[in-house]
């Protein structure tokens, strides 16, 4: 069973209490993805969880001592208290069951439970491209990763990174030069910035574009959470760009978790001799798209640039269309675009989901191809 399927099979009629819920579990310290996971498994009456005893917490794999911990701390005012904090630091927590969770990242195989997010959540279903590389740049490394990053705000994309030191940082500055659309990734809890010299880009990006990450307040941080942090770039964006890497380089994790997803992955050449240029020679060699102008990566992209430049207000603007369109056209946009697929996604009736289809085709916004697949013009 798909993990979209059993989100879907688990929680269909737990729509008031299972945001909050899920929340309250991802912020205890001590419950990984994994818990997390035969939790939702076990578990479909979530507003139970409150009154679960030690041994109801015990036998859903949870040690004595946490389990003791969840009977007398687990309340509503506790996480009442946490919503409160986050709400004051303009953190808005995202579950996987909510409508602005991305679409992209659910399909991949360990999609966070939470996405705490500062910013504008639009971003999280615009067409995205990551661009990444290693944290000590040569002068033609920084200066292809603006350029590419220009080049893609110009056409409408987003450009995701990970606001590490180096490429990361010059293409979040470049997107926010341009007055481009970007998202920074974070391998922190979702309130430090860092590293601490990009404590003015943070809140730059937090103002005009979005900063994402699946640690909540308060998560200490340790080395692991960054390798963990490269998945979701990858997740949330259709395809991965490299520009400077050496062999062991951490952005080679990135293009490897979008090979595991089935997402594209560029890489630009550089010369043979630097050290910054053996990760991403070598990704040629195993079949990454050599990129040496940003119309490489937009022409991969055509079916989701008809509309160039437009954010996705414009589109319904110009296609006049409703709600119902608009999500529809959205989720096409991201590649979810078979009608059972739609259909699951979306939990409207057949009848429904078929008229939004044909209304958006006789708008000249989508078109039907063979085998009930669907793609925006």
């Amino acid at each position: 069973m798909s993990f979209t399927k059993l989100v879907e099979d688990e929680w269909e009629d737990q729509m008031v209490d299972r945001n909050e819920v899920l929340i309250a579990l991802h912020e205890v310290n001590g419950l990984g993805w994994r818990r997390l996971e035969e939790i939702v498994k076990r578990d479909t009456d979530w507003a139970q969880a409150y009154q679960f005893s030690a041994s109801d917490w015990m036998e859903r794999g949870l040690e004595a001592e946490l389990a003791l911990w969840m009977t007398q701390q687990f309340t509503l005012d506790w996480i009442e208290e946490r919503l409160e904090r986050m709400a004051r630091k303009r953190i808005r927590p995202v579950t996987i069951y909510d409508e602005e969770y991305p679409l992209l990242m659910k399909e991949t195989v360990r999609p966070p439970w939470v996405l705490y997010t500062i910013g504008d959540m639009k971003l999280l279903s615009a067409l995205s491209v990551a661009i990444v590389g290693t944290r000590i740049p040569t002068a033609y490394g920084r200066k292809v990763a603006a350029g590419l990053t220009e080049g893609l705000c110009d056409r409408g994309v987003t450009v995701v990174s990970g606001m590490a030191r180096g490429i990361d940082g010059v293409c979040h500055e470049a997107a926010l030069s341009c007055g481009g659309r970007t998202i920074a990734v974070l391998g922190t809890a979702i309130d430090i910035a860092y590293p601490p010299e990009h404590n003015s880009l943070y809140r730059r990006i937090a103002e005009s574009g979005l900063i994402i990450s699946e640690y909540p307040i308060g998560m200490k941080g340790h080395p692991g959470m960054f390798p963990q942090r490269n998945r979701i770039i990858a997740g949330i964006s259709r395809g991965t760009v490299v520009v400077e890497a050496d062999a062991r380089s951490g952005s080679l994790i990135t293009a490897d978790a979008a090979l595991e997803e089935d997402r594209d992955v560029f890489a630009v050449p550089g010369p043979i001799t630097s050290p910054k240029s053996r990760g991403t020679l070598e990704l040629l060699k195993q079949g990454a798209k050599m990129v040496t102008e940003v119309s490489d990566i937009l022409e991969e992209y055509q079916a989701f640039l008809s509309y160039s430049g437009m954010t996705s207000e414009k589109i319904s603007e110009v296609c006049e269309l409703t709600d119902e369109e608009q999500r529809i056209y959205d989720m096409l946009q991201q590649g979810i675009n078979h009608f059972d697929d739609l259909l699951l996604q979306t939990s409207w009736d057949f009848g429904l989901l078929h008229s939004v289809l044909l209304s958006l085709i006789m708008k000249k916004a989508a078109v039907q191809l063979p085998g009930s697949v669907y793609k925006i013009i």
